[in-house]
């Protein structure tokens, strides 16, 4: 069976609902590809290749793309800083791949070759903040392998 975005606009009980009647399916020997741009849908699924311009850019488990992700995640927090300021800052590093608001919070990810992020993050900031190493999601994943190539869909020669 061939899914494209099925539960695009589908509330969340009913998606839900659906995710669990494909497991049925999956479960009676059925194999079911799913296209789709909900990152928490894919982490549902057993296998998982991410495409950017019809080219396969990583594929695997959910869980092993995460693992294997070449950054690492660490969350900022100060409910009385501006948190688009330090993203600004933070993104003018070349060790900084990615860093998105959500709420009061600041997601960064940083090259893995850093070995200690926090202490990085601490010398680069110039207020008192709150930060947690934490769990990549496939979001992360998706950011690290996507949008480092020209539109064309070609990579970049270095």
């Amino acid at each position: 069976m061939f899914l494209d975005e099925p539960t695009s606009a589908v509330d969340p009980e009913n998606r839900r609902e659906f995710w669990e009647r494909l497991f049925d399916l999956c479960n009676a020997g059925k194999t079911i590809l799913v296209s789709t741009h909900y990152m928490d849908e894919a982490e549902r699924c057993h296998a998982l290749a991410i495409l950017e311009n019809g080219i396969k850019r990583a594929d695997g488990s959910p869980e092993k793309l995460m693992e294997d992700m070449d950054a690492q995640v660490v969350e900022i927090e100060n409910d009385s800083g501006d948190m688009r300021a330090v993203k600004t800052s933070l993104l003018a590093l070349p060790e900084v791949v990615s860093a998105a608001q959500l709420g009061s919070r600041l997601r960064v990810l940083i090259n893995r070759q850093i070995e200690d992020p926090i202490s990085f993050l601490e010398q680069h900031l110039d207020t008192a903040y709150q930060l947690e190493s934490v769990r990549p999601s496939l979001e992360d994943v998706f950011v690290t392998v996507t949008g480092r190539h020209d539109q064309g869909g070609q990579d970049e020669v270095d």
